[in-house]
């Protein structure tokens, strides 16, 4: 009787663990498109802050708007997983 009770126990405890990462899977895995935008965008930030200085200023401005862009992504993302 004790090695039934242990062997349900061990069932139960490896069910609720894989039922716990199939959840923490998901919510990490949520939101696709908000997440790949954000990767699109610190690739972009990456190649301005690389790209030649000499652009009468757009380039500067495309790079403060970029990190910008970022940090509206990461307050979305944020905000999503409180769905």
């Amino acid at each position: 009787m004790r090695k039934g009770l242990k062997a349900g126990l061990a069932i139960t405890t490896l069910g609720a663990t894989l039922a716990i990462g199939m959840l923490v899977g998901e919510a990490i895995a949520g939101q696709p498109h908000m997440r790949a935008a954000l990767d699109y965008l610190r690739s972009a930030r990456s190649e301005l802050q690389e790209a030649a200085r000499n652009k009468r200023g757009h380039r500067a401005e495309a790079l403060r708007l970029t990190n910008e862009a970022i940090s509206e992504t990461e307050a979305g993302i944020d905000a999503g997983d409180d769905d």
